[in-house]
């Protein structure tokens, strides 16, 4: 019954935000907003018969690969920065103060290690995923219950099965946490970066529609975009469910 109720608001919601766009957009220029119901049937036919599949696609594989490389390297240093002092002592200054700098400040940057293309869209997504989920993960250890790792050391558990046994599933939440807040602004850094380096995918796309003043097709770009978060969104939660079934019982 819960759940039936979270949807119903959710749909509610949703629904009553499209009907509002919807009379705002009838009173102004289509130059300036189209309505949704232009919109989604711009976005159906350019599914069903344009550039979109492809160019998603080929927005899915850089985000792909910035996301899992940040998902590779920032767990396991934010595991050692929120279970070991030493480690954060180390390290902390540093990605701190990398951390305050705009991402989108890193650009020409990336445009002269890597060009314009392929590798430089993916490191954009690896740098915008990686600090956010680096710092949600070290949180996570840090807050550890010490009475679960003292219950482990009494088993005879050493380091490293502590970590596996006792630290990675008491952080699990934060993890889930880590994934979805990296996954989103790996999709911001991924349309980010074909706006800014080479015009492609998406945001070639984008582009265009902007250059014609076609804003039905800009907006549809961003419906998709709405779109392909909710749904990565709801998939993690979905796992994450599966795995924490207690985590959201009350």
């Amino acid at each position: 019954m819960r759940a039936l109720g979270t949807v119903a608001l959710a749909a509610i919601s949703i629904v009553g935000g499209l009907a509002l766009w919807e009379v705002a957009a009838r009173g102004a220029s289509a130059v300036l907003i189209a309505p949704p119901s232009v919109v989604f049937a711009r976005l159906a036919t350019d599914v069903a018969a344009g550039p979109v599949l492809p160019a998603l696609a080929g927005s899915l594989a850089q985000l792909a690969v910035g996301f899992v490389l940040a998902v590779a390297t920032a767990i396991p240093l934010g595991l050692a920065i929120g279970r070991s002092p030493k480690v954060a002592a180390m390290v902390e200054p540093v990605l701190n103060a990398i951390y305050a700098v705009p991402p989108v400040a890193m650009v020409p940057f990336l445009l002269v290690w890597f060009g314009l293309f392929f590798p430089a869209r993916a490191a954009l997504v690896f740098v915008m995923s990686f600090f956010e989920i680096l710092v949600t993960v070290a949180a996570g250890a840090r807050n550890v219950e010490p009475s679960l790792l003292a219950v482990g050391r009494s088993f005879g558990a050493n380091r490293r099965e502590l970590v596996a046994r006792v630290v990675l599933p008491a952080s699990l939440p934060f993890l889930f946490a880590a994934l979805r807040v990296g996954l989103v602004r790996g999709i911001n850094g991924m349309i980010t970066a074909e706006l800014f380096f080479a015009a492609v995918n998406l945001g070639g796309l984008m582009k265009q529609g902007a250059q014609r003043f076609d804003t039905a097709g800009l907006l549809s770009i961003i419906v998709l975009l709405c779109l392909l978060g909710l749904v990565a969104q709801e998939g993690l939660k979905a796992m994450e469910k599966r795995a924490l079934p207690w985590h959201f019982h009350a």
